[in-house]
């Protein structure tokens, strides 16, 4: 059976997902497009050879059996709640929603229905992500005790676009991008504990919330994991990285040129470090274990996976509670952060029950 797709949203998400459907041959196929503007909708049925182009997405919703929802992040419960009432799959782009409640209307009208519900989180699919995930799981160089991963980059939009408004995007740089890294967080590392988020404006005027976030969170592993975003950066070192450190050395995930590295300890007396000496071998030192297109987003995978969820039944990897339980985290952490206080997030790992909120509560 080929699944018919409709995209709602044909602007610069959409265009990011088109290429990934090249791995489906007739597995799938677009047969409605819409978007505010309908060249661009029209640009979009030309290039998949869609019947329908449109304004109004529920005019696409007789044509399709699922549909890719890539619009401003305030308008994804309103077009998923309405896809899944007709009785449609959806992949949504992150984040899920806006509000908890939100969230919680969408996992309900899914469940209810029988429906695949899945946020779309690219990095869960990533081969190198993959890859990683593997490596620390198999202990290749011991225990863990400490993740962190940086993205860095220039998000400047025009004057007026809605990604500068809080209430449109639903918060800040953290709450539109660090939801990825918060999701990998929690994947990699398990159940947290307690956090903490520091956000600022500065670099990033044009933002009505933070454009460059520091985030820390404690796990009940003990292992600590760390982000750093920003939308503000003029230069980088560090583009899209990850780096698991390990007692036996580090794992080095960089995802700007489509590497893994496994950086092994040393073999005899460690340096000391300082101004005279280096701590740090030369990057080109450690085992290059995988390499793929460089700075590529690897959409296919999650494309591959919501098809196959369409397909067999099966529960997406990325699924709604796992995607409002990362949500949460996020929702704690501003909470802490205007209160001055170190947020509990006991409950909210992607193993622990999602129906109640968890068991953390700021003190009063």
């Amino acid at each position: 059976m080929t699944i018919r797709l409709g995209i709602i949203g044909c602007g610069d998400m959409g265009e990011s997902h088109r290429s990934a459907f090249a791995e489906l041959g007739d597995r799938v196929r677009v047969t409605a497009t819409a978007d505010v503007d309908l060249d661009r909708a029209r640009a979009a049925a030309d290039h998949f050879g869609a019947e329908l182009a449109t304004t109004d997405y529920r005019d696409t919703l007789d044509a399709v059996d699922a549909v890719l929802v890539v619009t401003p992040h305030d308008l994804h419960a309103e077009m998923g709640l309405t896809a899944l009432r007709a009785g449609k799959h959806v992949l949504m782009e992150k984040p899920m929603a806006v509000s908890e409640q939100e969230c919680l209307d969408l996992i309900a009208e899914s469940s209810d229905r029988d429906l695949v519900l899945m946020t779309a989180y690219p990095m869960r699919f990533h081969p190198l992500v993959r890859t990683l995930k593997n490596l620390v799981d198999q202990r290749l160089l011991g225990d863990p005790f400490h993740m962190s991963i940086w993205t860095e980059q220039l998000t400047m939009p025009a004057e007026g676009h809605w990604i500068r408004s809080a209430k449109r995007l639903g918060g800040g740089q953290l709450f539109s991008h660090g939801c990825h890294y918060v999701d990998l967080l929690l994947w990699f590392l398990g159940r947290p504990e307690r956090g903490t988020h520091m956000g600022s404006r500065l670099g990033t005027p044009w933002m009505e919330r933070e454009g460059t976030s520091d985030l820390i969170m404690a796990f009940e592993s003990g292992i600590t994991g760390y982000h750093f975003g920003t939308w503000g950066a003029r230069a980088s070192r560090m583009g899209y990285s990850i780096h698991v450190h390990c007692v036996g050395g580090m794992l080095e995930a960089d995802l700007t040129n489509g590497r893994l590295y496994a950086h092994h300890g040393w073999d005899g007396p460690a340096p000391r470090g300082g101004l005279a000496e280096t701590l740090l071998p030369p990057a080109d030192a450690g085992e290059l274990l995988v390499q793929t297109e460089a700075d590529d987003k690897h959409l296919g995978g999650e494309i591959v996976h919501f098809v196959e969820c369409v397909e067999t039944g099966q529960r997406p990897l990325t699924d709604g509670p796992g995607s409002l339980q990362g949500l949460r985290v996020i929702w704690r952490l501003y909470e802490a952060e205007e209160r001055g206080l170190v947020a509990d997030l006991r409950g909210l790992g992607l193993d622990e029950d999602w129906r109640g909120a968890g068991r953390a509560s700021l003190p009063g």
